[in-house]
């Protein structure tokens, strides 16, 4: 099955929805950034998937081909270089394929991988959004004339944010060894940071710091761990 299957007159884009007709599948372990990527879909008028590892985005395509893929560089099942790798030589190919990431280097190695875009998280604005998308799509597929673009920032549910703290509270209070670590404070880097949560993205760089530098991580993990309960407990009581 292809996205370009369903592409009636009502699915022509629009100024105000410029990516009507399109389906674009999300690769995306965090709750509160898939969220943001539901929102600004949404809003741009695309239809959206999520697939929240690389073993379910691979399960996806072997069914479906959506028009546009963003894929996460860090999940929890390898890295999404992997993919888009994988997807800049598949015949037929996706028709934009674009990297997404916090981590500083990420855009270099996801151009060398094969993307065709990057979007360097946290990804807040529509306008920005819809760009790196639509610098890669046919003419036909644009909109005709100047886009109406919505100046706010994109704020994803806070339950979203709660979701991914429990996730990764969890996620600590196993076996923290070497792989599974930098698993954790990428994910936690990325998420914080999105939110705007300074205290959390700290923490998290200051742990990374010290497993980088082979030093003691278990003061580390205990306060990061600490900031995950109490934002788990800030978020019961509303």
């Amino acid at each position: 099955m292809d996205d370009k299957t369903y592409l009636p007159r009502d699915h022509v884009p629009t100024p105000s929805r410029p990516l009507l007709g399109m389906t674009i599948l999300v690769v995306e372990d965090s709750r509160y950034a898939s969220e943001a990527m539901r929102l600004m879909c949404v809003r741009s008028g695309a239809r959206i998937r999520r697939a929240d590892c690389l073993g379910s985005a691979r399960r996806h395509l072997q069914v479906y081909r959506p028009t546009v893929m963003i894929v996460d560089l860090g999940l929890p099942d390898g890295s999404g270089l992997d993919l888009i790798r994988d997807l800049s030589r598949a015949v037929p190919r996706v028709d934009v394929l674009l990297a997404a990431s916090g981590d500083d280097g990420a855009e270099e190695a996801a151009f060398e991988a094969g993307a065709d875009g990057f979007l360097a998280k946290p990804v807040t604005k529509l306008a920005a959004f819809q760009n790196a998308i639509l610098a890669h799509v046919a003419p036909d597929r644009r909109p005709a004339g100047p886009r109406l673009v919505d100046p706010d920032d994109i704020q994803p549910d806070a339950m979203a944010y709660h979701d991914d703290m429990v996730a990764m509270a969890e996620a600590l209070e196993g076996p923290a060894d070497g792989p599974v670590l930098r698993y954790i404070t990428q994910f936690l880097s990325g998420v914080a940071r999105s939110a705007r949560d300074r205290v959390l993205l700290d923490a998290v760089d200051a742990l990374r710091a010290d497993q980088r530098a082979g030093c003691d991580v278990a003061p580390g993990i205990a306060r990061v761990s600490g900031l995950l309960r109490d934002r788990m407990v800030q978020r019961a009581r509303i």
